[in-house]
């Protein structure tokens, strides 16, 4: 099995709907996201994805979430947008398009969620 990974970065307000503390309370991170690209054979240029398509594909997901209270944001209008819906979602949002196998978001450099079939 190959894999790849790209790491992008956006900042956004959230805030999670009934969690008894401060996270309750409307504040931002500026989140990292990993996305992993994988296969069991290369292209015929020897890839799994080229990394430019893949942070293309990736970038595009992520510019609607960036500057903004992801809780006006549809899906999270509906879920709490917490690191792991969040990767859930661009998870959703890229299969098909890359063969991603992970999807890794960062709240802080020492909290991570993923999501993975």
């Amino acid at each position: 099995m190959f894999e790849v990974k790209v790491v992008r970065h956006f900042s956004a307000a959230h805030r999670v709907e009934d969690y008894p503390g401060n996270c309750e309370r409307l504040h931002g991170h500026n989140w990292r996201v990993e996305v992993v690209a994988g296969s069991v054979e290369l292209d015929p240029l020897g890839m799994v994805v080229d990394f430019r398509r893949l942070k293309e594909k990736v970038d595009r997901v992520l510019e609607r979430l960036d500057h903004q209270v992801l809780n006006e944001v549809p899906p999270f209008t509906e879920v709490n947008p917490t690191a792991e819906n969040i990767a859930r979602h661009v998870f959703e949002c890229l299969a098909g398009e890359v063969p991603v196998s992970r999807v890794n978001v960062f709240e802080t450099d020492t909290s991570v969620a993923s999501y993975y079939l």
